[in-house]
């Protein structure tokens, strides 16, 4: 394995970088999921290696990126995709609204709070109604985790119900989901007759003993009812390139999420179907997906001992902060409820630590008191946002 420098600060400010720009400069940003590591050096020489051509007219995503993806699947979850069923789209979020137009126009989808901020805007973007069944949460010894209340989803599900919205593995509560977790989701649907939208942008992000399965997996019916999000751009970090892909199975299905973005992300053009994706976004991801998996490793080595370092420290420096049991993405969800701050967690960090948390209130009312930590920087930051914020406390506390 290469020898990859994940300590090393990169000046990030004056990038146009939205995690840097959004605060004044004595803030440390550990908010949106965007890692402060400089990619694999494969995407930084097919991207030299594109931008040195000099032209950059219309252009056709290459054949070997379908190659690779597939490839990728078979190898990491014995997953046989076939080429003409991965649609390429400019990101995950405009194919989870593909996917509610395509579904659940007619009806509503369910989400399970707390959740990835967007699912909750969907029913607004979308047309479509909207509907909850809050996952449960539970005190473990070292801090908490969550579950599914399966018969309360059940309970919560209505004719209306169209589309269920899946985070998997989930942000921001880091739970990456069981097989027998999924069947039971994937059996509640069934019975339902209820489409499956599967959020999978951080499946390649496993950070405990937890495998990731992709839903469409569990079984022919699963698949047939499933449309599987995936990117690059968490993975590699390459969010502003502007790449992501769905893996849909069924044929029908397929040609029903085409036709929600046509003319919007998709477009006919030649008797063809093509995606409005950057040329730059596919040229990173064929370098990702066929040349940046020892990069991964490595980096997700070093985010795993970020988690550890991170959890231990708030254990022994601020023990009223509980922490969730992290098994995949990068992202610490930290329960502040205890510390009985005058306002919300992250609020009351941004002002008094100058550390910038995304506040739990933004995911669903369950979130409230709640903050979200990202763990994919250089260590030496990460202890000065923790430092911060225990100095705080401290003098708050006495």
């Amino acid at each position: 394995m290469t020898d990859y420098n994940f300590d090393q600060v990169v000046a990030r400010r004056g990038t146009g970088s939205a995690k840097w720009a959004q605060y004044e400069e004595d803030v440390l940003p550990m908010w949106v999921a965007d890692m402060d590591f400089q990619v694999a050096p494969a995407i930084t020489e097919a991207l030299q290696a594109r931008v040195s051509h000099g032209i950059f007219g219309y252009t056709m995503p290459p054949d070997a990126l379908k190659q690779a993806i597939v490839g990728r699947l078979a190898d990491a979850y014995g997953w046989q995709v076939q080429p003409e069923e991965i649609v390429f789209i400019p990101g995950v979020i405009p194919g989870i609204n593909m996917a509610a137009r395509a579904t659940a126009q007619d009806g509503a989808v369910m989400i399970q709070p707390p959740v990835y901020h967007p699912f909750h805007s969907i029913h607004e973007w979308s047309g479509t109604g909207h509907q909850e069944a809050p996952l449960v949460y539970t005190e473990t010894d070292d801090g908490f985790t969550y579950s599914i209340d399966f018969e309360a989803l059940e309970a919560a599900m209505t004719p209306e119900t169209r589309m269920f919205l899946l985070c998997q593995p989930h942000n921001p509560v880091g739970r990456v989901w069981t097989r027998d977790e999924l069947a039971q989701l994937v059996a509640i649907c069934e019975r339902h007759d209820v489409a499956i939208c599967s959020d999978e942008i951080h499946c390649d992000l496993i950070l405990g003993d937890v495998p990731h399965t992709p839903t469409a997996t569990l079984s022919e019916a699963a698949a047939a009812r499933t449309i599987t999000l995936m990117a690059p751009s968490k993975t590699f970090n390459v969010p502003g390139l502007g790449f992501s892909f769905a893996v849909i199975q069924d044929a029908a299905l397929r040609q029903q999420f085409v036709e929600a973005g046509m003319g919007i992300v998709t477009a006919q053009m030649g008797g063809q179907t093509m995606s409005f994706i950057n040329m730059m976004g596919h040229t990173a991801a064929t370098a990702a997906y066929q040349d940046g998996w020892d990069w991964l490793g490595a980096a997700l080595d070093y985010m795993r001992a970020n988690r550890d370092y991170a959890q231990a420290y708030i254990a022994e420096h601020m023990p009223q902060i509980k922490t969730a049991t992290l098994e995949g993405t990068y992202l610490l969800w930290l329960d502040c409820r205890a510390l009985d701050l005058p306002s919300p967690p992250g609020e009351w960090f941004l002002a008094q630590a100058q550390v910038a948390l995304n506040e739990g209130g933004m995911f669903g009312e369950e979130g409230a008191g709640f903050v979200r930590m990202n763990l994919a920087t250089p260590r030496a930051l990460l202890e000065r946002g923790l430092e911060r914020m225990c100095d705080a406390l401290q003098t708050v506390q006495g």
